[in-house]
């Protein structure tokens, strides 16, 4: 694998799902694999859960890791060509990719929308050049339109409960991916990823998969081709195992924070329609305005569980990587 940025990169969603298992079992089994190697890990937005499992994934191989801020810490950075550089930018991506890809084996990296222009965004200029121009195998730590990493986690999390969780007689879960409240817009970078990774799920009899959200919050139709399409949250969520609570805003109105019906808040009163399910969420959330601190607090989260796997999705990938340029 020279490349993670979607479900599209990964030939074998089963298999790598079972390897980041695999790894949870035993973690230091391929400590060796990284030595020697150099996972860089760039930055132009915060974070916390895809920073650190990251850096504990690329140790628990034996590899360094580097760490830039480059919103904090670099050259404001120049993407067009063609350009005389006479303005507040002081780099070319051209150059600085090449030279982090002269240091480093593997790159990651993370870039956030700025959600005015829709083209812009969807085009994924920033993190196809820096590819194009690093020379070495990346790794998405969230783009402007993707997680891959959160949604590796997410299906292995869906993937290890299911089981000891499951309804008799129910051969697969009923996984819910539930648009939720925010008082500002979002990206729709999770659920874009999520949708496409259940959505693959889906057809390889993994799972079924629904998408409920209000009118005007539709997603793009290329993520979620397969989807069930719900806009009534206590019809979606009927008979659900898995809620996978999440805000986003609209693409057709893009950057716009719209109005929206009252109801849409998982509270242990909407969780009475589901089949007990179990309640998901990417991480940071807002309590009580996504979702209520009752679930939160419950023993039907899985928040914590699913941030701790992804750490062992980050190893996954990192190791595919590195068997492939060792």
């Amino acid at each position: 694998m020279k490349l993670f940025s979607s479900v599209n990169d990964v030939a074998d969603i089963k298999q790598l799902v079972a390897s980041a298992l695999a790894l949870k079992a035993n973690p230091y089994a391929h400590s060796d694999l990284g030595k020697n190697k150099t996972l860089g890990l760039v930055f132009m937005n915060p974070s916390l859960r895809t920073r650190l499992s990251t850096q504990k994934a690329a140790l628990n191989l034996g590899m360094n890791v580097m760490v830039m801020n480059m919103d904090k810490e670099g050259w404001a950075l120049e993407t067009q060509d063609g350009v005389i550089m006479n303005g507040t930018t002081v780099e070319h991506i051209r150059e600085a990719a090449a030279v982090m890809g002269e240091y480093c084996d593997i790159l990651g990296l993370r870039s956030f929308p700025k959600l005015q222009n829709r083209e812009e965004d969807y085009n994924e200029e920033f993190f196809n050049k820096f590819v194009k121009f690093c020379g070495v195998p990346v790794v998405s730590l969230e783009s402007a339109t993707r997680h891959p990493l959160q949604s590796l986690a997410d299906l292995v999390t869906i993937h290890e409960t299911w089981e000891p969780y499951r309804i008799e007689a129910k051969a697969k879960p009923k996984v819910v991916l539930a648009w939720a409240p925010h008082i500002k817009p979002l990206p729709q970078a999770v659920p874009n990823s999520f949708a496409e990774w259940m959505s693959r799920a889906q057809a390889e009899g993994m799972l079924d998969f629904t998408i409920a959200q209000p009118e005007g919050f539709e997603l793009n139709e290329s993520f979620t081709t397969g989807a069930k399409i719900s806009h009534n949250l206590d019809e979606a969520i009927a008979d659900a195992d898995y809620v996978y609570v999440k805000n986003w805003s609209s693409y057709k109105e893009y950057g716009k924070l719209l109005d929206f019906p009252e109801g849409w808040m998982m509270d242990n009163e909407k969780l009475k329609l589901t089949s007990n399910a179990k309640v998901m969420h990417c991480l940071p959330v807002r309590r009580d305005l996504e979702l209520a601190s009752e679930i939160l607090d419950g023993p039907n989260s899985l928040v914590i569980h699913e941030a701790g796997n992804r750490l062992w999705s980050a190893q996954a990938v990192l190791k595919a990587m590195l068997e492939e340029i060792k």
